[in-house]
Protein backbone atom coordinates (compact mmCIF):
# COMPACT_ATOMS: atom_id res chain seq x y z
CA UNK A 1 0.00 0.00 0.00
CA UNK A 2 1.19 3.69 -0.69
CA UNK A 3 1.99 6.25 2.11
CA UNK A 4 -0.56 8.78 2.63
CA UNK A 5 0.37 12.46 1.31
CA UNK A 6 -1.34 15.46 2.11
CA UNK A 7 -3.04 17.33 -0.15
CA UNK A 8 -1.56 19.63 -2.20
CA UNK A 9 -2.88 23.27 -2.13
CA UNK A 10 -4.41 23.54 -6.14
CA UNK A 11 -6.64 20.34 -5.65
CA UNK A 12 -8.02 22.44 -2.41
CA UNK A 13 -9.82 25.43 -5.25
CA UNK A 14 -13.40 24.45 -5.58
CA UNK A 15 -13.41 24.08 -9.31
CA UNK A 16 -16.90 23.76 -9.52
CA UNK A 17 -17.14 27.34 -8.10
CA UNK A 18 -14.01 28.20 -10.44
CA UNK A 19 -14.29 30.80 -13.49
CA UNK A 20 -11.92 31.72 -16.31
CA UNK A 21 -9.15 34.09 -15.03
CA UNK A 22 -5.86 34.42 -13.68
CA UNK A 23 -5.16 33.71 -10.18
CA UNK A 24 -2.13 33.09 -7.73
CA UNK A 25 -2.12 29.42 -7.21
CA UNK A 26 0.66 29.46 -4.44
CA UNK A 27 3.83 31.38 -3.21
CA UNK A 28 6.96 29.33 -2.59
CA UNK A 29 10.04 30.57 -0.69
CA UNK A 30 13.00 29.39 -1.96
CA UNK A 31 15.90 30.93 0.18
CA UNK A 32 15.49 35.18 0.35
CA UNK A 33 13.13 34.82 -3.12
CA UNK A 34 9.67 34.40 -3.16
CA UNK A 35 8.64 32.22 -6.54
CA UNK A 36 4.57 33.02 -7.36
CA UNK A 37 2.52 30.46 -9.25
CA UNK A 38 -0.21 31.80 -11.47
CA UNK A 39 -3.27 29.76 -12.78
CA UNK A 40 -4.13 31.09 -15.99
CA UNK A 41 -7.06 29.39 -16.93
CA UNK A 42 -9.16 29.82 -19.56
CA UNK A 43 -11.63 27.46 -19.21
CA UNK A 44 -14.30 27.12 -16.78
CA UNK A 45 -13.50 23.86 -15.16
CA UNK A 46 -16.96 21.59 -16.16
CA UNK A 47 -18.37 24.52 -18.17
CA UNK A 48 -16.40 24.92 -20.90
CA UNK A 49 -15.20 22.40 -23.32
CA UNK A 50 -10.94 21.63 -22.50
CA UNK A 51 -8.56 22.62 -25.02
CA UNK A 52 -7.90 20.72 -27.87
CA UNK A 53 -4.60 19.47 -27.56
CA UNK A 54 -3.13 21.20 -30.38
CA UNK A 55 -4.39 24.48 -29.19
CA UNK A 56 -2.29 23.95 -25.80
CA UNK A 57 0.59 22.38 -27.65
CA UNK A 58 0.67 26.13 -29.51
CA UNK A 59 -0.54 28.49 -27.09
CA UNK A 60 2.55 26.83 -25.13
CA UNK A 61 5.31 27.73 -27.61
CA UNK A 62 3.89 31.11 -28.31
CA UNK A 63 3.44 32.35 -25.12
CA UNK A 64 6.19 31.17 -23.84
CA UNK A 65 8.57 32.61 -26.17
CA UNK A 66 6.46 35.86 -25.73
CA UNK A 67 6.97 35.91 -22.22
CA UNK A 68 10.47 35.37 -22.09
CA UNK A 69 11.10 37.90 -24.54
CA UNK A 70 9.28 40.34 -23.09
CA UNK A 71 11.47 43.57 -22.33
CA UNK A 72 9.79 44.25 -19.10
CA UNK A 73 9.07 40.64 -17.00
CA UNK A 74 10.97 38.57 -19.41
CA UNK A 75 13.84 37.83 -16.58
CA UNK A 76 11.43 37.04 -14.26
CA UNK A 77 9.24 34.21 -16.18
CA UNK A 78 10.88 30.77 -14.90
CA UNK A 79 8.18 28.86 -16.25
CA UNK A 80 5.25 28.77 -18.90
CA UNK A 81 3.31 25.13 -19.53
CA UNK A 82 0.28 23.89 -19.38
CA UNK A 83 -1.63 21.91 -16.97
CA UNK A 84 -2.84 18.58 -17.71
CA UNK A 85 -6.60 19.15 -17.51
CA UNK A 86 -6.49 21.02 -20.54
CA UNK A 87 -8.24 24.17 -19.26
CA UNK A 88 -5.08 26.62 -18.70
CA UNK A 89 -1.64 26.97 -18.07
CA UNK A 90 0.62 27.66 -14.95
CA UNK A 91 2.93 30.35 -14.70
CA UNK A 92 6.02 30.84 -12.72
CA UNK A 93 7.30 34.20 -11.81
CA UNK A 94 10.39 35.48 -9.57
CA UNK A 95 9.09 37.34 -6.80
CA UNK A 96 5.96 37.98 -4.29
CA UNK A 97 3.85 39.21 -6.78
CA UNK A 98 -0.26 39.55 -7.39
CA UNK A 99 -2.77 39.04 -10.36
CA UNK A 100 -3.05 42.41 -10.74
CA UNK A 101 0.77 42.84 -11.09
CA UNK A 102 0.85 40.22 -13.76
CA UNK A 103 -2.37 41.18 -15.81
CA UNK A 104 -0.90 43.75 -17.82
CA UNK A 105 1.91 41.16 -19.04
CA UNK A 106 -0.66 38.53 -19.64
CA UNK A 107 -3.07 40.56 -21.40
CA UNK A 108 -0.07 41.38 -24.02
CA UNK A 109 0.56 38.16 -24.43
CA UNK A 110 -2.81 36.62 -25.36
CA UNK A 111 -3.27 39.61 -27.38
CA UNK A 112 -0.12 38.94 -29.17
CA UNK A 113 -1.38 34.89 -29.42
CA UNK A 114 -4.42 35.95 -30.39
CA UNK A 115 -3.04 37.58 -33.68
CA UNK A 116 0.00 35.41 -34.07
CA UNK A 117 0.68 34.67 -37.71
CA UNK A 118 3.84 32.65 -39.21
CA UNK A 119 6.00 30.19 -37.79
CA UNK A 120 5.26 28.60 -34.76
CA UNK A 121 8.72 28.90 -32.63
CA UNK A 122 10.03 26.15 -31.72
CA UNK A 123 7.74 23.93 -34.39
CA UNK A 124 10.63 21.74 -35.81
CA UNK A 125 11.08 18.24 -35.51
CA UNK A 126 14.57 19.10 -34.11
CA UNK A 127 12.98 21.74 -31.57
CA UNK A 128 10.05 19.91 -30.47
CA UNK A 129 9.05 16.50 -29.28
CA UNK A 130 6.26 16.09 -31.36
CA UNK A 131 5.45 19.59 -33.67
CA UNK A 132 3.13 17.71 -35.68
CA UNK A 133 0.20 17.86 -32.92
CA UNK A 134 -0.18 22.03 -32.65
CA UNK A 135 -3.19 23.85 -33.86
CA UNK A 136 -2.58 27.91 -34.93
CA UNK A 137 -6.54 28.41 -35.61
CA UNK A 138 -7.71 27.10 -32.52
CA UNK A 139 -4.91 28.61 -30.18
CA UNK A 140 -5.57 32.29 -31.80
CA UNK A 141 -9.63 31.82 -30.66
CA UNK A 142 -8.63 29.94 -27.72
CA UNK A 143 -6.27 32.98 -26.77
CA UNK A 144 -9.10 35.84 -28.17
CA UNK A 145 -11.80 34.27 -25.61
CA UNK A 146 -8.91 34.61 -23.02
CA UNK A 147 -7.78 37.89 -23.81
CA UNK A 148 -11.60 39.38 -23.79
CA UNK A 149 -11.95 37.64 -20.04
CA UNK A 150 -8.73 39.65 -18.97
CA UNK A 151 -9.32 43.40 -20.35
CA UNK A 152 -12.21 43.52 -18.23
CA UNK A 153 -11.63 41.18 -15.28
CA UNK A 154 -13.88 40.99 -12.07
CA UNK A 155 -13.00 39.70 -9.10
CA UNK A 156 -14.06 36.15 -9.49
CA UNK A 157 -11.55 36.37 -12.40
CA UNK A 158 -8.45 37.58 -10.47
CA UNK A 159 -9.24 35.87 -7.06
CA UNK A 160 -9.79 32.12 -6.31
CA UNK A 161 -13.26 31.41 -4.83
CA UNK A 162 -13.32 31.10 -1.31
CA UNK A 163 -15.70 29.54 1.21
CA UNK A 164 -17.03 32.25 3.80
CA UNK A 165 -17.12 31.26 7.08
CA UNK A 166 -21.35 30.76 8.10
CA UNK A 167 -22.28 31.61 11.35
CA UNK A 168 -23.66 29.60 13.99
CA UNK A 169 -27.47 29.09 13.69
CA UNK A 170 -28.87 30.68 17.21
CA UNK A 171 -31.13 28.52 19.35
CA UNK A 172 -34.68 29.75 19.56
CA UNK A 173 -33.25 30.54 23.39
CA UNK A 174 -30.48 32.05 22.46
CA UNK A 175 -32.39 34.19 19.78
CA UNK A 176 -35.00 35.11 22.34
CA UNK A 177 -32.48 36.04 24.94
CA UNK A 178 -31.17 38.92 22.78
CA UNK A 179 -29.05 41.53 23.84
CA UNK A 180 -29.96 41.07 27.87
CA UNK A 181 -26.60 40.96 29.04
CA UNK A 182 -25.39 43.70 27.08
Amino acid sequence: MGSKMETIPSFTVDHLKLKSGLFVARKDRIGDAVVTTFDLRLKRPYHDPVMDTGSVHALEHICATYLRNDPLWGERVIYFGPMGCRTGFYLIMAGDLTSEDVLPLVERTFDFASDFEGEIPGATPKECGFCVDMDLELAKADAAMYYNILISPKKENLHYPVKKPRKPKLSKEEQNKGGEDD
